[in-house]
């Protein structure tokens, strides 16, 4: 088990690293959409290549995040029967969610994708929009997605058959970083610490 619990640890970090990279494509994405609103309402033009650049960054911070969002436990869950269950039964549960609907979902979605990504990638097909980009980059996030998702389930199931057998703590907990606000605090209290005599 402590074998499956690095690799869980090792797929736990490749998608946290992930997820910090992608907020910098959601601060691209933001700058491409103001310079793009700003040149079409002073100088009346726009680019179709910058209405796609924002759809391809939009969706692949939505595809390839998936995997951060089950691994900070922000995933959309309804508990109204399942949390009145003890812990270890939600756990089993839990196990039983991800083996029979998520990894198949997953699986099925990725097969399907490939070969038009393939398909895509060997035909060079463009957009129809004139000055539109290229298509295989954004077919290839599905798949990509899929496989981080897929990952970071099986990172799931290892961490809840770990604490099944007492050997790590409740994977469910969500990790909690700190908030913008809590960081300034501290700085700001570990600042006044230094300068206090």
């Amino acid at each position: 088990m402590n074998g499956l619990l690095k690799v869980s640890r090792g797929i736990d970090a490749l998608n946290a690293w992930v997820g910090r990279w992608l907020c910098w494509l959601v601060l691209l994405m933001v700058l491409i959409s103001a310079g793009n609103a700003l040149v079409r309402k002073i100088f009346s033009t726009s680019s179709n290549a910058f209405l796609e650049i924002q759809w391809y960054l939009f969706a692949a911070i939505f595809l390839l995040a998936s995997g951060y969002t089950l691994l900070r436990n922000e995933h959309v869950k309804i508990d109204v029967v399942l949390g009145r269950f003890p812990r270890r039964t939600q756990v089993k549960v839990e196990i039983f969610g991800l083996l029979v609907f998520l990894m198949p979902f997953v699986l099925y979605v990725g097969v399907l994708a490939w070969p038009e990504v393939q398909k895509a990638i060997s035909s060079g097909e463009m957009s129809e929009n004139a000055g539109g980009l290229i298509r295989w980059p954004v077919y290839a996030l599905l798949p990509a997605g899929m496989a981080l998702l897929g990952l970071q389930g099986l990172s799931e199931v290892i961490k809840r058959l770990a604490f099944l057998a007492g050997l790590a703590p409740d994977p469910s907990l969500k990790l909690q970083a700190k908030t913008a606000e809590e960081e300034l605090a501290e700085l700001i209290r570990k600042q006044t610490e230094r300068a206090a005599p």
